[in-house]
Formats: structure tokens, sequence, C-alpha cells
């Protein structure tokens, strides 16, 4: 297969919190010698809908790839110039793809899009009865090849990483309380403004924590999260990249269940702080180097972008010799630790 140009449009809805698929997008640019476009949400006008129900010209020379963070995000289609005749395929990729209420009312009815791809396993069937596309799972990932750590040296035996239940937002009183057990504490991470500087300085500071912190939506709400359905984030996968072991909470989701191992996670079970530090200090002290080595090895299986990119080109047709050579840099570095490197996710 020749190579084909490729353009990536990635929507930025805006903060700290999706600068990880910020980062993934240039990375996805990079590694499928691609154009990288960056839009702001928006609403498309009432003709933009009606043209979005026109069949569309291909363009066999090319292809395109639309980065979502939410399904509403999907209405960025409309703004690529000229869109309807500049691509052969049009794939879709939605993070945020719990919320298939937010699926604009004009991607249900058009066959627009020749392939989607969601991060929730449970999702799946919602979506194929919503939109006329095929559509499967890719679920989140790292950069586990350039930023992931097994690193041996943790001087942090916690880090708090993102939102928390009110128990545990109060990051002085969480330290307060962990130096009471000989526990090392960081609160929140600074973010950064650039979204390829935050992740990673990010990853850096994973890499120098035994532990970090993390719960699901269903006992740590917020503004933006689903009032019911739970789901993986940036914050499992980095963590796990970076060799740490996520404690909290985890969601009750298929893709945790496939995509995750045991010794990934610690699950606190409530979100009591005095008993989840009691359980947090016991893993501690029993922690050794080989977690950090074995979170790390795994996720170079299961967790790397560059996985979701092989999936991505082949539903593209596309090939680039870039992504080639990264994926032999990855199995190279699975057999290395002797892993199996066909024992990947996807």
């Amino acid at each position: 297969m020749k190579e084909t140009s490729v353009q990536i449009v990635y929507t930025d809805p805006g903060g700290v919190g999706y600068h990880c698929v910020y980062y993934m997008a240039r990375l996805a640019a990079e590694l499928l010698n691609g154009e990288l476009v960056v839009l702001r949400p928006g609403r498309p006008t009432l003709v933009g809908q009606l043209g979005g129900i026109l069949p569309r010209r291909k363009d066999p020379s090319s292809a395109c790839l639309l980065i979502c963070p939410s399904p509403g995000d999907l209405n960025s289609a409309l703004q690529i110039q000229n869109w309807r005749a500049s691509h052969g395929r049009l794939v879709a990729w939605v993070f945020d793809s719990f919320w298939p209420d937010h699926i604009p009312r004009w991607v249900r009815s058009t066959r627009m899009f020749d392939h989607v791809f969601v991060t929730e396993q449970e999702d799946i069937a919602t979506w194929r009865a919503t939109v006329s596309a095929p559509v499967d799972w890719l679920p989140w990932g790292s950069d586990v090849l350039n930023l992931g750590s097994a690193n041996p040296i943790r001087p942090l035996d916690l880090l708090r990483f993102g939102r928390q239940p009110t128990e545990w937002d109060d990051d002085p009183s969480n330290a307060r309380h962990c130096q009471s057990r000989m526990l090392s504490f960081q609160g929140r991470p600074p973010g950064l403004t650039d979204a390829t500087h935050n992740e990673r300085a990010l990853m850096t500071l994973l890499s120098e924590a035994k532990f970090t912190l993390a719960f699901s939506n269903r006992v740590s709400p917020g503004l933006q999260t689903h009032p019911n359905r739970e789901y993986i984030t940036g914050r499992w996968t980095d963590s796990l990249a970076a060799g740490a072991i996520v404690a909290g909470i985890p969601p009750r989701s298929e893709s945790v269940q496939s995509l995750l191992w045991p010794e990934s996670l610690l699950d606190l079970g409530s979100v009591n702080r005095a008993e989840g530090l009691e359980l947090i200090a016991s893993a501690v002290r029993e922690w050794t180097p080989d977690r950090a080595r074995l979170n790390y090895a795994k996720s170079l299986e299961y967790l790397d972008w560059r996985w979701r990119f092989k999936t991505l080109s082949e539903t593209l047709q596309i090939r680039s010799s870039r992504l080639d050579t990264e994926m032999a840099r990855l199995c190279s570095v699975i057999q290395a630790g002797h892993h199996d490197p066909t024992k990947h996710v996807l």
C-alpha cells in the first residue's frame, strides 16, 4: 500500500483535562505522516447541517481522522474546508462516547462517516443503532514508548491525580494524614498551558510515584461527569504507563476488565480516607520495583497509542513508514523485556 496523505482534525475544548488527548492528536499526526488541524467546538449552521446530508465526492488520494473529545464534536467535520470532496476515507474517534444523546442530529441521518470508534465497549450497541457507519472499540492509551517508565526509585508514595471525592479533595489535609502514617504525598500537579509540555511534565512526576489516587465518577462526580455511566480516562492509562499503581475505586466497565490487569489497581472499597490510607500504607510496605516494571511492561503491550494508530491506519487505508518504524521499535522493546508483542488488545 502506498503512502496516502491524511489530515488529523482535533477539536480542542480547552482546559488541562483534555491535554492528554491533544498530545495524542499531535503524536498521531507525526506518526501517520499527517497534517494536524485544530478547531474549536462549534455548532454548525442549518445550511451546514443540510450540507452534511448530501453525498460525498470521495478523493481516494487522501483520508481524514476526526478526533472528538465528545460526540458533539462530530460537528467539526462540517468545518473542514471542502470536506465533501477532500477525503476518500473519513473516520471519527470519539472519546466521551458515553453521551450518545449528544450525537448531532444530522449525523444520525447521513452516511458521512466511513467508520466510527468509541472508547467504551458498552457504548458500541447504542452507537451502532444510532449511526449508519460501522462502530468499533478503540480505547484510551498512553505514549508508553516515549514517556512511560519502569523507574525503580520512587520517592512519592501517593500522588493525587485529578478529580477526587470530597473526603480526598483537601490536599493539605491529605498530606497531614499521610505524614502521620509515614507516607510521602504530592497534591494536585500544576497544569501547564501547552499540551505537550503538560503531558511530559505529568509523566515525569508519575514516574516518581508508587501509587496514584483516582476514583470512578460513580463515587467522585463532577460537573462534566456522566451521572451513572462509568468509564476509564487518561488518569488510569498514564499512571500505569509511568509504572504507578492506581489506588481508589476503579470504574465498573467492560473496558477496565478487558484493558487492565489485576496488579494495576488497588481497590480501596470505599471513599473513607482513614480506611483507604491504611490499605495504601500496607501496600506501600509491600511494594517492590517489580511492580513498576510489570505495569510498564503491560502498558507497552496493551496501552501504547501506537497499537491504536495501527488500527486507525488500517481503517483509513493508509500506510506510514514512520508508524512502521515506531511499531518495530515498540515490538523490539517488548521483546527485550521478554514479553509477547502479539498479545496486544486490538
